[in-house]
């Protein structure tokens, strides 16, 4: 199968972006249980081996996860202010817990668990997301096994089914929208930004 002809784009504002940490960070929104919007940062943790699903990782506790479960539709924001791009990722959500019936993404899982750093880590080791803030003690739980993930950690994907790029330089700026059909074909247009 070959990449998306979106994926060179973000991976040259990747390159060109990269002296700035925090252009790993981008925006996800979902939809809450109550049908009320949800948006948070996310880190993006690279590609699912040779697909177009983008990788990050959340807690099975969280918020997040259980709107996740509801409702699979999801956007991803992404702005590269190095380039002045913007990205704008449509597509379903999968979340892959413990119990995910396919072992390919169950293996995807364990390593993206090894990937982490010791700090990201206990994160998934500390008190329940969102719940009344706990105890000092309980934010400093023994280290998690690095190679076996916590029963709560979720690789979680994005599978991308439209995708609009707006270049905010220039005049005119650019934009282009590209979407896939049923077939695993994808298509483009530039637009009016």
């Amino acid at each position: 199968m070959s990449l998306a002809p979106w994926r060179s784009h973000l991976a040259r504002a990747l390159h060109r972006n990269r002296s700035l940490v925090y252009a790993r960070y981008l925006q996800l929104a979902t939809i809450r249980v109550d049908g009320r919007p949800a948006n948070r940062t996310v880190v993006f943790r690279g590609f699912l081996d040779d697909t177009d699903r983008l990788k990050f990782v959340t807690d099975s506790r969280s918020q997040k996860a259980l709107e996740i479960d509801r409702q699979p539709w999801g956007e991803a924001c992404w702005y590269f202010p190095e380039t002045r791009e913007q990205y704008r990722i449509l597509g379903k959500l999968t979340l892959v817990g413990e119990n995910y019936p396919d072992p390919a993404l169950q293996k995807a899982r364990q390593i993206s668990w090894q990937e982490l750093s010791d700090a990201a880590r206990l994160q998934f080791a500390g008190p329940h997301p969102g719940e009344p803030r706990a105890d000092a003690e309980a934010f400093a739980p023994p280290p998690p096994d690095p190679i076996q993930p916590l029963s709560h950690f979720c690789l979680l994907l994005l599978q991308p089914e439209q995708v609009d790029i707006l270049e905010l330089r220039g005049e005119p700026q650019n934009r282009c929208l590209y979407w896939v059909d049923g077939d695993g074909n994808w298509s483009a247009e530039a637009v009016n930004p």
